[in-house]
């Protein structure tokens, strides 16, 4: 039962749309990684038929976002009409993107691509990029936010799309995960970056420390005792404040950094762990210790924790 002082949800519902070239594909990819629900090409005619799912009771989606184009057929006469019927319902909060750039850029894009213009009849992409432009003219007009791709790359434009049609508590920043693991287990194949710590003190080697891990404060005092300790964090620190934000402006929207001692139980877990704290509030962080669970007895670990 619905408690009547309650405020009724709301699906967010995006359609992305413009001209074919444009770069809708690649804007979608910014939805996507913010974890919006998102279609690619459908046709306009089906946008009433899914906002029905969407609106169902039990549905899970609550941001969605739609590219529309002209590989969908022309019913563009019909679709501002009908996002305005479902704005008017309450359930949705409508919004419209559209892309566009110049047309020597979409000829130029369609030549390096060598694909074929939806409109194109006979290979004339100029032509067929004029009667585009007035297929969409409606649309254009009714769209909430419009982008000129003809000066960026793909970064930029997933960058430009999410800053303008997402709210800014919504866009995902960069998710690092912080990984330990153990040298003797092979390194990690998805690591971005990757640090090894084995020059740090081992507390394998200290008989009441070889069977706990970097997690107890009695391992990472050892740790710190290290005389190349403090240097190495202050130098850790610097670089990975240069790194973080870099790949988040370029649109990266996973890192996994890892750092690996021998066994893959104390130091680098210990690294992994201050990391992720150092961190968290300034991206979306997670911390993995892939091998912290293999006893320290286990077969590989006979000579060196």
């Amino acid at each position: 039962m619905v408690d009547p002082g309650s405020e009724p949800s709301c699906v967010e519902l995006t359609l992305i749309t413009g001209l074919s070239g444009a770069g809708k594909t690649h804007a979608m990819g910014a939805f996507e990684d913010a974890g919006w629900f998102c279609i690619d090409n459908l046709p306009p005619s089906l946008l009433p038929a899914l906002a029905d799912l969407f609106a169902l009771e039990g549905s899970q989606v609550e941001r969605a976002a739609v590219v529309c184009d002209a590989r969908g057929g022309a019913f563009f006469d019909e679709l501002v009409r009908e996002l305005d019927r479902i704005a008017a319902r309450g359930e949705f909060e409508v919004k419209v993107l559209f892309l566009e750039a110049d047309d020597d850029v979409l000829v130029d894009r369609y030549r390096e691509t060598r694909r074929r213009h939806p409109l194109a009849e006979g290979g004339a992409v100029r032509e067929a990029v004029a009667r585009e432009r007035e297929l969409l003219a409606d649309i254009r007009t009714r769209a909430d936010i419009v982008i000129d791709t003809s000066g960026l790359n793909i970064w930029e434009l997933r960058r430009a799309a999410a800053e303008a049609i997402m709210r800014t508590g919504d866009t995902r920043r960069l998710l690092v995960t912080f990984s330990s693991f153990g040298f003797k287990h092979g390194p990690p194949r998805d690591a971005d970056l990757v640090f090894d710590v084995r020059f740090l003190k081992n507390p394998h080697y200290v008989k009441e420390l070889a069977p706990l891990t970097g997690a107890d404060p009695r391992v990472t005092e050892l740790i710190r005792r290290d005389p190349h300790w403090d240097e190495f964090r202050e130098r850790l620190e610097a670089l990975l404040d240069l790194l973080l934000p870099a790949y988040e402006r370029e649109g990266k929207s996973h890192l996994m950094v890892g750092f690996g001692c021998t066994g893959g139980r104390h130091r680098s877990v210990y690294l992994a762990r201050l990391m992720g704290e150092r961190y968290a509030g300034d991206f979306k962080v997670t911390v993995a210790h892939r091998d912290v669970e293999v006893p320290p007895d286990h077969p590989a670990d006979a000579q060196e924790g």
